[in-house]
């Protein structure tokens, strides 16, 4: 209650005081000169700089009140449930204790509100975006909606700003340009998404303290099921060391490529999806200090930031794209990301069991599966011979090879740091004409190859 009346006041005394100082500049400026017109001028500038500020200072008292309230609704949470950590007792919001920065999974609740983080800018067709949020959304209370905007663009600000208190509305403060290699100038886009990714998680784990958020981007449109999943993956995240993501995507998702009438199917993947992704505070704890100024999705693939860990992901995508304009121009949207599939059928997978996915197990049922299967060229394949064997494997050597097959076959070809899209110690499985196919390495594979990227 002290932080919440304190931060109030400290909004209030900025206030009054820039508007004070406003009003000792108007009373004590030097006489005019002759020149009446300019002066006129100046005076019609000032009142619109004063109304400009004004709006501004008003801004901040809402996104104050609305920070308030929240801490308040925490602040309760934490007393009836005791499941939330409590707030820092730090005097600035934003920096935590040393002693509270980290947390641990062994104090991570199963039962966390899980908070979706929507990262937008200039879209004013976030709309279709928090429309399928707020419908599907099954608790207000345990998956609030923060939207965190870059940009400063006034309609999508009106757009957002339109649904009330039903969604949290947070914005990035610095919009400045950002000094970029020369060569790099036509990617500042990607800077500042960067730098807006980073503002907006430290928004929600350090101001906010929350355990866990679902990050989605304001081009994303969500299943019916999309909460159900990631309630139910979530406990897994804390369990299982191996894992650091629990994502709603799928890259081969494109709707002749999965088996849409068994949309329970989860995997484990070593790429990073992104696309709708479930991460706990404590990997942002790993990952703030380093954060990359641009690039960041790519960055997280790397072997230094992955480190030998992997993410859940679904056979039938839970997220899909419609948002074909952005910083890359529309890259993989017309071959690829327009013909994912979303998935239409509520699964309840917070009653199934979901163990398997764990590490020891999940590599006890499902290497098995994918080397005891019949091998098969790809020409074979592609002329839809030995239909009686059904699974089968198509087995790649190299890099080469690799691009050459799933080219062949429909799949996305490219590799970040040696790793398949989709694949899982480089086995990347899908359906060919009806029937599931393993584009894999042989048996006796030892580890990615970041040159192969």
């Amino acid at each position: 209650m002290l932080k919440k009346s304190t931060l109030v006041l400290w909004g209030v005394v900025l206030f009054v005081a820039w508007n004070a100082l406003l009003l000792f500049f108007l009373w004590t400026r030097p006489p005019a000169s002759d020149n009446h017109s300019h002066l006129t001028e100046e005076v019609i500038r000032l009142a619109q700089d004063a109304e400009l500020e004004l709006e501004h200072q008003k801004d901040l008292l809402r996104q104050i009140h609305r920070y308030s309230a929240l801490w308040s609704k925490k602040r309760k949470k934490v007393e009836e449930t005791g499941r939330l950590p409590p707030p820092a007792a730090a005097s600035n919001p934003g920096a935590l204790p040393a002693t509270e920065v980290v947390l641990h999974r062994s104090r991570a609740s199963p039962d966390a509100v899980l908070p979706v983080v929507v990262i937008a800018c200039d879209r004013s067709t976030v709309r279709r975006c928090l429309d399928k949020l707020l419908h599907y959304r099954p608790s207000r209370e345990r998956f609030p909606i923060i939207v965190s905007q870059d940009c400063g663009h006034e309609e999508t600000a009106r757009v957002i700003a339109s649904y009330g208190d039903a969604v949290m509305h947070i914005k990035q403060p610095d919009l400045s340009d950002i000094p970029v290699p020369t060569d790099h100038r036509k990617f500042q886009g990607y800077y500042k998404i960067a730098r807006h990714y980073r503002w907006a998680l430290s928004q929600v784990f350090r101001t906010f303290q929350y355990q866990a958020a679902i990050v989605v981007e304001d081009d994303l449109e969500v299943a019916p099921d999309f909460f159900e999943y990631f309630q139910a993956a979530f406990p897994l995240l804390l369990a299982d060391p191996s894992l650091w993501c629990v994502s709603a995507w799928n890259d081969n998702g494109k709707e002749q490529m999965v088996e849409a009438g068994r949309p329970e199917l989860l995997y484990r993947t070593d790429f990073f999806p992104g696309l709708g992704w479930l991460l706990l505070s404590e990997l942002w704890d790993e990952l703030e200090p380093k954060w990359p100024r641009a690039f960041w999705d790519d960055w997280m693939r790397q072997p230094e930031q992955r480190r030998g860990r992997s993410c859940i992901r679904p056979e039938v995508s839970r997220t899909m794209t419609f948002g074909r304009k952005g910083v890359s121009h529309g890259q993989f949207f017309d071959q690829y990301l327009k013909f994912i599939k979303l998935n239409d059928r509520f699964v309840p997978f917070t009653q199934l069991d979901l163990s398997y996915l764990k590490k020891e197990e999940y590599e006890r049922s499902f290497l098995p599966k994918v080397y005891d299967a019949p091998e098969l060229r790809v020409e074979d394949l592609q002329g839809n011979q030995h239909r009686e064997l059904g699974t089968v494997r198509v087995q790649y050597s190299s890099r080469d090879s690799f691009k050459a097959f799933a080219k062949a076959l429909g799949v996305m070809d490219d590799l970040k740091s040696g790793v398949p899209r989709a694949g899982y110690r480089g086995i990347v499985s899908f359906l060919y004409r009806g029937r599931r196919v393993y584009l894999a390495p042989p048996s006796d594979w030892t580890g990615y190859d970041p040159s192969w990227s």
